[in-house]
């Protein structure tokens, strides 16, 4: 992807590099009201929408980056995150603006993107701002919002979206920020709780459901379609089962043959997909692609072809790779993302007693990240403050603080007490921002 950026470090650094900065855009533009940047989220998940709602919506890495240039161009956001797996599709944003208006133009923005009509997927949909859109990644890359809690494959997911939106510019201080923090997020409860013991994927639970399904893989011939992250952990959740012979296309047949290097089989070209489907007893497939892979007719030739011997079909593709019509086919047996709820359930019942534990760690992170973000606004209002006269400092401080509802009192306490400091060399309190503070104590 070209020169590769090198993401800010975690820690805040640099504060009166900071107020420098700022002091010299004010000087530039004059004394303006500025409000801090704030984070705003949408989005579905398979909590909230179907597979057939996910599949409109999903974006390929290459309608990622293009939708986010064009939410940055069109000024609906300042920073562009989009994060587009099997289970959920989300846009992530930081703005200047009032989140309320964003959040709005992200829902219109993505409707007129994917030419679906809002009112198909707005009750699906869920939005959230500053605390609650925080709350929200933490518990993501945690695998805590996961279908299969406590799974492994959303962590590298956040994490490649995080790194495509970097390298493509579209990231700034507080997405940046925020994702790194995520990912730190992810990796600590991971290690400090047991949520991923054992840890499940959707590929895990694929390989688990077919195993039910056809009363064990270990005399089962099967055919795996899509040489990605997921179909590694398919064949090697079915090499660990023993399963005798394996055959692997892939649209890139290099992909395909470093599969087979690793774990054994034999690869098989693109093109020759029709004519293989008379082999396997088990198809898994997962690949990304606009449209189906395996259609209707297809199978319906194959299915003559194997004299109706049953086909198991695990489709594990967002969009879907088989085409819908397909499960009407006698003697095929077709199962998606969400036809795992037994699996789903089991992996549930095992992890429960660790959720507390996680969701404390989350609270914990998402306490740093709001102090950052106030102390982040509370260098840049310090120098809006320092270029006008004194006597006008607190009603504009008290202006900002206005702006400042996704804040909590904690964090406005906070952020006066920097802003005094800043101003004070960081020296006693001077009266007037010792009585503002309080106020904020007592809620008035």
């Amino acid at each position: 992807m070209g020169n590769r950026r090198t993401p800010p470090p975690l820690r805040f650094e640099g504060a009166a590099r900071e107020r420098r900065e700022a002091r010299t855009d004010v000087e530039k533009k004059g004394p303006a009201i500025t409000f801090a940047m704030e984070i705003a989220l949408i989005g579905i998940s398979y909590r909230t929408a179907s597979i057939e709602l996910r599949e409109k919506l999903a974006f390929r890495v290459d309608q990622a980056c293009e939708a986010a240039d064009q939410l940055k161009a069109r000024g609906i956001l300042k920073e562009v995150i989009i994060l587009s797996t099997c289970n959920r599709v989300e846009l992530y944003g930081a703005t200047r603006e009032r989140t309320a208006d964003n959040l709005s133009a992200m829902e219109l923005f993505l409707s007129s993107y994917h030419q679906v009509a809002l009112s198909e997927f707005r009750p699906a949909l869920y939005q959230r701002t500053d605390r609650e859109a925080v709350r929200h990644i933490y518990s993501v890359a945690a695998g805590l919002d996961s279908l299969l809690l406590g799974e492994s494959e959303i962590l590298g997911q956040v994490r490649a979206a995080y790194s495509v939106a970097l390298d493509h510019g579209l990231t700034g201080r507080v997405l940046n920020r925020l994702f790194q923090s995520a990912l730190e997020v992810g990796k600590r409860i991971r290690a400090e709780t047991e949520i991923a013991t054992r840890p499940m994927s959707v590929a895990f639970a694929g390989v688990k459901q077919a195993e039910a399904l056809m009363r064990g893989l270990q005399n089962q011939r099967v055919m795996i379609i899509g040489a990605g992250a997921t179909s590694e952990q398919v064949v090697k959740h079915l090499c660990d089962r023993g399963v005798p012979q394996l055959r692997i296309l892939n649209r890139t047949l290099e992909n395909a043959s470093a599969l087979v290097a690793r774990y054994g089989g034999e690869v098989l070209p693109w093109e020759s997909l029709p004519q293989c489907l008379d082999w396997p007893d088990l198809v898994v497939s997962s690949v990304s692609a606009r449209e189906p892979v395996l259609t209707r007719e297809m199978i319906e030739r194959a299915m003559l072809e194997r004299q109706h011997r049953r086909l198991m079909i695990m489709d594990l593709g967002v969009p879907r790779n088989v085409a819908v019509p397909a499960r009407e086919i006698p003697d095929v047996h077709v199962s998606d993302i969400d036809g795992l709820a037994e699996i789903v359930l089991q992996n549930k019942r095992a992890r429960q007693e660790e959720i507390p534990r996680a969701l404390a760690l989350v609270e914990e992170q998402i306490d740093g990240f709001m102090r950052w973000q106030a102390g982040v606004a509370a260098c840049t209002v310090s120098a809006e403050l320092l270029s006008v006269p004194e006597h006008r400092r607190e009603e504009l401080l008290r202006q900002h603080l206005q702006s400042m509802s996704h804040l909590s009192v904690e964090e406005r306490l906070h952020f006066v007490g920097l802003i005094d400091k800043f101003l004070n060399g960081g020296k006693t309190s001077s009266p007037a921002y010792a009585q503002m503070e309080a106020k904020l104590s007592a809620g008035t």
